[in-house]
């Protein structure tokens, strides 16, 4: 049932959303330069996949989990993007073409070990990464694993279509923030 959820809401979103991109993607390619951020992320049973973004920082920023980024790296714009969520956009290709969920654990990168060890330790690989979940909308970024995994293995246990759509809808009211980034010294 999810799957079917995931394809209809991300196909949906791409084609009424498509116009949002098409200019974000434009103003991000004359402010940014390559309006389009890629990078490995962990996905489900450990597998790697490339996870899409719009780019909100700049192009010589060090390639690193969020909380461990520097604010200064991020664009006036890319601010704008990371503060309406518009940035994930493009993860909608990637649940579309079933590396993500719409709702689900947020992917993290290879080099989390914590990460990965604690979330292996809660089943957490056993589903695919979201876009959004319980974690995001409680404000818990993977600076904490050990909370993180735990949260991430409560949304598992606890998934219903209501709970889906829950966690969809509180996303859009502005709930969370997604990876604190460390402010400027």
């Amino acid at each position: 049932m999810i799957r079917s959820l995931d394809l209809f809401i991300s196909l949906l979103g791409l084609i009424v959303l498509l116009p949002i991109m098409v200019i974000i993607f434009a103003f991000t390619y004359i402010f940014t330069g390559p309006p389009l951020f890629t990078q490995t992320r962990v996905g489900i049973n450990k597998t790697p996949f490339t996870l899409i973004k719009f780019r909100t920082m700049r192009p010589q920023a060090a390639s690193v989990v969020s909380h461990l980024s520097d604010s200064s790296d991020i664009t006036k714009f890319g601010r704008f993007l990371r503060k309406m969520k518009l940035d994930e956009l493009p993860q909608l290709w990637n649940v579309l073409k079933g590396e993500m969920s719409v709702v689900g654990p947020r992917p993290g990168l290879p080099v989390q070990s914590e990460l990965i060890k604690k979330r292996s330790l809660f089943g957490v690989y056993s589903v695919k990464p979201g876009i959004t979940g319980l974690a995001q909308i409680k404000c818990i970024d993977m600076s904490t694993p050990d909370l993180l995994a735990k949260l991430d293995k409560e949304m598992i246990e606890t998934m219903s279509v209501k709970n889906y759509f829950k966690y969809i809808f509180l996303t859009f009211l502005g709930r969370g923030h997604g990876d604190a980034i460390k402010k400027e010294d």
